[in-house]
């Protein structure tokens, strides 16, 4: 059986890592993929796909690798785990009012240990950051350019993850639902 998969890339599209979204729709049609569509150039894909999200993740790291050269880490969700993400915003107040300074960072393989002790000692003017269910949830009230988590969290403190602003969390959202009701 086939359903939606979310597919979201570390650092696509930033930092000099380029992809174009056409030949990543491409690529996942030449797997196997089908009805491919992204969202942005910043590293957002979603698929049709039977695969389970761990074996999908393996496999679109590699292609990425053979068609562009690139060694990227892929974070593969279901729409049922991207539905619970989204119910399970601690910040939903402020993610409402404004969206695009609320983050939601989804981890590939855990938070690692302490990480969220350290976000909140870096944490300042009324930030705020909350793990749930790998997770980590980022309040970021003056925007992550003026952070001090975001300037100082790395993948070494916090494990290997890919943040969306809460706006293209809703979006993505909005793509495999949208797309299952029209199935109904």
């Amino acid at each position: 059986m086939t359903d939606h998969r979310i597919i979201l890339f570390r650092g696509m599209n930033t930092g000099g890592v380029r992809a174009p979204v056409a030949g990543q729709r491409a690529m996942a049609e030449a797997m196997g993929l089908k009805n491919p569509r992204t969202l942005l150039a910043s590293g957002n894909l979603v698929v049709e796909s039977g695969k389970a999200p761990d074996a999908l993740e393996h496999d679109i790291e590699a292609a990425m690798e053979k068609t562009f050269g690139l060694k990227v880490a892929a974070m593969v969700r279901t729409p049922d785990q991207w539905a619970r993400l989204v119910a399970a915003n601690p910040f939903a107040d402020e993610a409402a009012a404004h969206p695009s300074r609320m983050v939601a960072m989804v981890m590939k393989d855990g938070i690692r240990a302490g990480a969220l002790e350290a976000c909140r000692d870096l944490a300042a003017g009324g930030e705020r950051v909350e793990a749930i269910d790998g997770v980590l949830y980022f309040w970021f009230p003056d925007g992550q350019g003026e952070s001090g988590i975001f300037k100082k969290a790395t993948p070494r403190m916090l494990g290997m993850g890919t943040g969306r602003n809460w706006n293209t969390v809703l979006k993505l959202a909005d793509m495999v639902m949208s797309d299952k009701s029209d199935a109904l």
